[in-house]
């Protein structure tokens, strides 16, 4: 069935061949999927499948055509983030994550050239003691978190979980919503469908009437063509005839 975009969207024909479906435009084509039987024939399938490859390769748009309807993306400049600048060039130039420095977090006595160096000793000294302050903080951390985790964490979860509870609730709402609009096109299809079908029964029928009009109109002429030789044969005037 097509219906007109441009206007209230009234039906415009419910079949009809095609140089008069061709000679619409915009036409918008409507499935009625509740009282239409057709999509389970394995022909009409068939058809159906077919239609779409053809205008497939008739179409001039690619598959890489298609995201050129979206907005382009934004451009990331990272103008206040050099890091983040010097890693995403990193990235995309595709070269390998620098590796990180360990060196500072080991402990380790002055080379053998350096041993009798006071000055070394100091500096190695400094550096164990800063990794000795560094492993008290994050024992400190430790105790904080066996302290207070457990509750954080149990607040986070209360978090998710009334979050997950709205988005629960705007799920079921909008499966209501498209419930109901299902329901409502099912009862007008199923209610529609009596005088959809009425129609189209009075379309078939007044196309058979106007071809059996046709045929007789046709015979009628045959037969007066028959009448104009057979008097053309005899020497008859018709039109005088018809004058008298």
């Amino acid at each position: 069935m097509a219906t007109g975009s441009g206007g209230k969207g009234e039906v415009l024909l419910l079949e009809g061949p095609p140089h008069l479906a061709a000679a619409l435009t915009d036409e918008v084509i409507d499935a009625l999927p509740y009282i239409d039987d057709d999509y389970g024939n394995p022909l009409v399938k068939e058809e159906v499948d077919r239609l779409v490859e053809e205008e497939m390769r008739r179409s001039s748009k690619k598959p890489s055509h298609f995201l050129k309807d979206l907005p382009p993306l934004p451009k990331f400049s990272f103008q206040d983030h050099p890091m983040l600048a010097k890693e995403f060039e990193r990235v995309r130039a595709g070269k390998p994550p620098v590796q990180m420095d360990t060196s500072r977090y080991g402990l380790e006595a002055p080379p053998a050239n350096k041993r009798n160096d006071e000055s070394a000793w100091r500096q190695s000294v400094q550096k164990a003691q800063r990794l000795l302050q560094h492993q008290v903080i994050r024992l400190e951390n430790l105790d904080l978190m066996s302290a207070h985790g457990p509750e954080v964490w149990k607040l986070y979860n209360k978090q998710l979980e009334a979050f997950l509870s709205r988005l629960h609730a705007q799920v079921q709402k909008l499966n209501g919503e498209i419930e109901s609009v299902n329901r409502e096109r099912k009862y007008h299809q199923q209610t529609t469908a009596y005088e959809l079908n009425a129609l189209s029964a009075q379309w078939r029928e007044l196309s058979m009437k106007n071809i059996e009009i046709q045929a007789a109109c046709l015979d009628i002429e045959n037969h007066i063509e028959l009448l104009k030789n057979e008097a053309a044969e005899r020497g008859w005037n018709l039109e005088e005839i018809t004058k008298s």
